[in-house]
């Protein structure tokens, strides 16, 4: 055990955490020249194509250091986007020590602060890595300076490196050695492994990634798994390299997975604890902390035909991407669907992907909003997921929606349009600190609904992609907020209302209505698109009918004859528009969701 090192690798998005792991693998030969690619632990297409990490990726590296002695390293690559921050902490849970990237162009920004805090409170070995000091925009020194106000570390413990050269890997693998501490563990005490990950296999059901704390796992004996009390024979266990190597028994402080053969998602759980039946453990050890989803969309199938392929779609990302969760729910323009709970917008647009991409389904998803609490006339208290759980306004006494306190690093130059962006967003500033003279730290207190749509990008946008922007929950708060229903020809579409704030809403409502207008096909007869709060119309739009030319056929002649065919037209348009339904095309649900 004195020999085994593990480790995660952290860092704001585009740092190099990726292209650092690839250079590892390299210098270790775990991977062969003929087989390296870019991003070579990145295994979706979408990964690839984005050039983002949506997933962490474990995997075992051997390495005969200078001093003559083996070691294996056990490294996890994780994201650096916000909204799978989970995967980063279920990454570290397994993990005795983390390599801190920092860009040299760019320094400290919001997610390396967020990584860092979740390593720290993790007792996590911290090694400061200064990544692209090959570059010519590379500020050496002023990035050193930043880590060591950062972390209050010494100049000589930063590592400098490059991921793309290959410069500074012996170096990171000689302070892996020397200051990540080796895994702690008995290994004859009775087993226990916590499980931080899982995939889906068709042809070998789920397979969980876990990391040994104490015992030793033998292949063939009986496990169980604690929380769910499932009990299974260990048909194959082992370490992971590029691929899955069997091992005939896995000790204290290695990670390694395990096949049983379980085929139904539901009886594996990501943070459960695996013991031997003969001899158990005591108790579990403590997982992590239940996913709070801060945005929710309801997705249903364009065929309801398709509502249980749907259900067994979502399990196995479920297995894949511990932090979506959903519950079936109906709808009356959508019918049947799933309430689904994300991390933020990126992992909704990320998880409709994948569901087009890895099972085919065709899928609408509702406007996305985030879950408030309702007080009512009674003074009872309740959740509210969707628009349409909110009471009426004469039975409700009060609404409660999610702040957050959001922190926003960048350049002194922005912090004006900033503020005006918050503040329109509703933030207050609470904190304006800067971290040296060239970066600024600001922090607000905002409503989470408000950042939902398109904060992010606007961010980014008013500032040149300088801004780094990260959140943590804070609580509810009394709000001003009314369901705003959108009505065709006066009846409800209920997958478009959404819940807003009451001085916002009627400038909402007419961006949804004007959008509906351009989307909508137009038919035989007129169709009035109008927003509401309840009996108030705020906001309307009308599509006028398409007309036949009636009075083609009369040339001359007295006008009546004219009025006649008008009049009767005109009849037959008003039978058509009671009985008429307006049809919603799919891409209208879409399209809306993409408001300016």
């Amino acid at each position: 055990m004195k020999n085994i090192r593990n480790f995660c690798v952290i860092a704001h998005i585009d740092h190099g955490k990726s292209t650092l792991s690839d250079r590892l693998l390299e210098f270790t030969q775990t991977i062969s020249e003929r087989k390296m690619q870019n991003q070579a632990l990145d295994d979706m297409d979408l990964e690839r194509e984005r050039g983002i990490t949506i997933k962490s990726h474990a995997i075992q590296l051997d390495y005969k250091h200078t001093d003559g002695q083996d070691y294996i390293f056990n490294l996890i690559d994780t994201p650096g986007h916000v909204d799978f921050s989970y995967e980063v902490s279920r990454s570290i849970a397994a993990c005795e020590g983390a390599l801190l990237i920092v860009d040299a162009s760019q320094g400290v920004q919001a997610q390396t602060i967020s990584n860092l805090y979740l390593a720290i409170e993790n007792d996590l070995e911290i090694i400061p890595v200064l990544n692209k000091v090959d570059m010519e925009s590379a500020m050496i020194e002023e990035m050193s300076d930043q880590i060591i106000d950062l972390i209050g570390c010494e100049v000589e413990d930063i590592v400098l490196a490059s991921g793309k050269t290959g410069l500074g890997i012996q170096d990171i693998m000689d302070a892996v050695v020397a200051r990540v501490p080796a895994p702690k563990g008995d290994p004859k005490a009775p087993a226990q492994a916590l499980i931080f990950d899982s995939v889906f296999n068709p042809y070998r059901g789920v397979i969980a990634y876990y990391r040994m704390l104490n015992g030793t796992l033998k292949k063939n004996e009986k496990v169980r798994f604690m929380n769910t009390g499932a009990e299974y024979s260990a048909d194959e266990l082992g370490v992971l390299k590029m691929d899955l190597s069997p091992k005939k028994e896995i000790s204290a402080g290695n990670v390694g997975y395990i096949v049983t053969g379980v085929k139904e998602s539901k009886e594996i759980k990501v943070g459960d604890t695996i013991t031997s039946v003969e001899f158990p453990a005591e108790a579990p050890i403590d997982g992590f902390e239940d996913v709070k989803p801060m945005v929710f969309a309801g997705i249903f199938p364009i065929d309801n035909d398709d509502f249980e392929d749907l259900r067994d779609s979502l399990e196995k990302l479920q297995l894949n991407d511990a932090s979506l969760v959903f519950e079936p729910e109906t709808s009356v323009a959508l019918g049947f669907g799933f309430r689904c709970g994300f991390l933020g917008m990126l992992h909704l647009e990320i998880i409709q992907e994948r569901l087009s991409r890895e099972f085919d389904m065709d899928v609408i998803t509702t406007v996305p909003n985030v879950s408030y609490f309702a007080t009512d006339t009674k003074q009872n208290r309740f959740v509210v997921n969707t628009p349409a759980d909110l009471p009426e306004n004469n039975l409700l006494d009060s609404v409660e929606e999610p702040y957050i306190d959001a922190q926003i690093i960048t350049k002194p130059e922005y912090i004006g349009t900033i503020m005006t962006l918050c503040m329109e967003k509703r933030g207050i500033l609470t904190k304006q600190n800067y971290l040296t003279q060239e970066r600024v730290e600001l922090s607000f207190e905002m409503p989470l609904a408000e950042i939902v749509f398109d904060f992010y990008d606007r961010l980014k946008s008013i500032t040149r992609g300088y801004a780094s922007f990260d959140y943590q929950p804070l609580d509810y708060r009394k709000s001003d907020l009314v369901r705003l229903d959108m009505m065709l020809n006066g009846d409800p579409v209920d997958a478009l209302s959404a819940l807003v704030h009451r001085t916002k809403a009627q400038s909402f409502g007419r961006k949804i209505c004007a959008r509906l207008k351009e989307l909508l096909p137009r038919q035989q007869f007129m169709i009035a698109i109008q927003a509401a709060i309840g009996s108030k119309i705020v906001a309307r739009e009308t599509i006028s009918a398409l007309r036949k030319d009636v009075t083609a056929k009369c040339y001359g002649g007295d006008i009546s004859r004219k009025r006649k065919l008008l009049e009767k037209q005109k009849k037959g348009k008003k039978k058509m528009r009671q009985i008429g339904n307006v049809e919603v095309p799919q891409k209208a649900f879409l399209e809306v969701l993409k408001l300016d």
